[in-house]
């Protein structure tokens, strides 16, 4: 019996999930920038330290969802294809499909941060949970 398809498609866009551990290990590195596809509004309420904002959609209402149809582009304009770069959203959806856009488009260092934006509020090893909460 013969194999029925080609592993070449998923190879080719083979994404890199990491976990809140891993992801907050990364950033409090320093090794690994983030950028974080939400929209402009959400992203304004709060998020990662020197996180870069580029949104994967422009817009979403009932009547569906307008991609960002120049996001590779945008994200290309501040990093390079070699930076290593770690994508994430709100909860892990948008993020996974702007980091497969990112690696089919040629990056070659970027990973997905599971469970996007609000599992890294969820964790205790997040450095900006606990300087969020020193207010003088």
């Amino acid at each position: 019996m013969g194999s029925l398809g080609s592993r070449d498609g998923e190879k080719r866009h083979a994404v890199e999930s990491v976990g809140t551990e891993a992801a907050c290990a990364l950033l409090v590195s320093e090794q690994y920038g983030y950028v974080d596809v939400r929209m402009w509004e959400d992203f304004d309420r709060g998020h990662v330290a020197g996180a870069r904002n580029v949104p994967y959609y422009l817009s979403v209402n009932p009547h569906g969802k307008e991609r960002n149809l120049d996001f590779v582009d945008q994200v290309a304009a501040l990093h390079s294809k070699h930076d290593r770069l770690l994508v994430g959203c709100r909860s892990g959806v948008r993020s996974r499909l702007a980091t497969t856009d990112l690696v089919a488009a040629g990056f070659t260092k970027v990973k997905n941060l599971e469970g996007g934006y609000l599992s890294l509020l969820k964790s205790v090893s997040y450095p900006q949970q606990a300087a969020a909460a020193i207010h003088h």
